[in-house]
């Protein structure tokens, strides 16, 4: 942890002073790191969350090692056709993760305050704001964003655009799930693959989309089995593994690579014991860095965390004939998309799939989304049968930890579960 330390203080001190030699340091940083995940990864991971933390490392150094060759993105774009023109998704949310990660967040966090964005923004906008402003982060091709339930997006990719002088292409995608927003969508897409086409030069075969999207249905079908048959077996895991999910299934959904590893997951499964401990569905973001969460969940037997909202956001029933349309299905009948009650039962659905004890909603600072459904959600899933913890937190910012509070009301909830009478999915005996 002291060498993560001083990786962030000393990355945060190159960039007030020399932006270029902070963005050198962070990818060889970043290098290194992945280095160990080939050579000496954990050991307590299954072999598929091994392969998964190169997958994603690499999708977070490509964008430093080729930035010509990547695209801006919000975690909710398809990007299938991005992965046709040849452009690596540099995603907000997922980048500023890493930063966090590298214990880096906090001068750029301060940088976007400075220059006025507001303190109540997201704080993985506000991170990737902050390095951009500072020099840290290298200009991308072009940038690709919807409006999809952050609107935080409309913001922080209006100011990129401006900072960079690069070409935006926003999708908007309307709240109501019907066939003519899935046309209105798929039109915008249709002009997408123009856009890109013009950005790159290179065309978008429409034959080789097609075969992305049923890798993407492929993809997709065999993780909801994946999360079925985990229902009566122990996976052992980490406060990250379930978040890189949420980015294979989004942003790197459509890739030989995580067709691969969800492979690799069922096959790991065969050979997963009994269930054990006390099984928790997340629902949105996860503070991995939190000292009290991983006391109780990181690689516990008694506790484990089996799934996670953004990892499950629609139920693969498109036609990958239809590429446009089908890409745009996927965000019109988005789990995320409308309103909080389709949200709510969309995890309960999941949360009893893989057979949760309890659920956690974590209201992160500043997403407005999750903080107004809270009370909502909490009704709703208990008369499911499933207890909700509501907790409050930051899965980016450490400065709004409120690390004490974390610790009791998780262990709290925790022993709760644990009381004589509380059999499957939490409900009452």
């Amino acid at each position: 942890m002291q060498v993560v330390e001083t990786f962030g203080r000393t990355v945060e001190s190159w960039s007030n002073r020399n932006p270029q030699r902070a963005r050198r340091l962070l990818r060889t940083g970043w290098e290194a790191q992945n280095l160990k995940n080939r050579f000496s990864p954990d050991k307590r991971l299954q072999p598929a969350d091994r392969k998964l933390a190169r997958i994603m490392m690499d999708a977070m150094l490509a964008p430093l090692q080729d930035p010509d060759h990547s695209a801006m993105v919000s975690v909710f774009t398809p990007c299938e056709m991005l992965q046709e023109a040849g452009l690596n998704p540099y995603n907000v949310e997922a980048f500023s993760c890493y930063l966090s990660g590298s214990m880096a967040e906090r001068g750029f966090l301060q940088q976007a305050e400075n220059t006025g964005i507001s303190e109540t923004l997201c704080s993985y906008h506000k991170t990737f704001l902050g390095a951009a402003q500072k020099g840290v982060l290298p200009k991308p091709k072009c940038i690709v964003y919807t409006n999809l339930t952050c609107d935080a997006n409309l913001l922080t990719f209006r100011t990129l655009s401006q900072l960079y002088h690069v070409q935006p292409f926003a999708i908007d995608v309307p709240m109501q799930q019907n066939e003519d927003n899935v046309a209105y969508v798929a039109a915008q897409l249709r002009a997408l693959a123009a856009f890109l086409e013009q950005q790159t030069g290179r065309p978008i075969d429409e034959e080789s989309l097609k075969e992305r999207l049923r890798r993407s249905k492929r993809t997709l079908e065999k993780y909801r089995t994946y999360q079925q048959k985990r229902a009566d077996r122990y996976v052992p895991t980490d406060l990250v593994t379930p978040l890189y999910c949420g980015m294979t299934n989004n942003i790197l959904l459509g890739t030989p690579q995580v067709e691969a590893y969800v492979d690799q997951l069922l096959k790991d499964l065969e050979h997963a014991p009994a269930a054990k401990g006390k099984r928790i569905y997340w629902m949105h973001t996860i503070p991995f860095w939190s000292d009290a969460v991983k006391e109780d969940l990181l690689f516990r037997e008694s506790a484990q965390i089996v799934g996670c909202e953004l990892s499950e956001v629609y139920e693969p029933d498109f036609d990958p004939e239809q590429p446009y349309e089908a890409m745009a299905r996927r965000m019109v009948y988005h789990a995320l998309n409308g309103s909080a009650v389709r949200r709510i039962e969309a995890g309960i659905r999941h949360a009893k799939q893989v057979g949760a004890d309890g659920v956690v909603w974590f209201d992160h600072w500043g997403c407005k989304h999750t903080l107004g459904a809270a009370q909502l959600a909490k009704k709703k899933f208990e008369e499911a049968g499933l207890p909700l913890l509501i907790l409050d937190g930051d899965g980016c910012d450490r400065s709004h930890g409120g690390e004490g509070q974390t610790s009791t009301r998780l262990g709290a909830f925790l022993e709760m579960l644990n009381e004589p009478g509380r059999t499957g999915e939490g409900a009452e005996a």
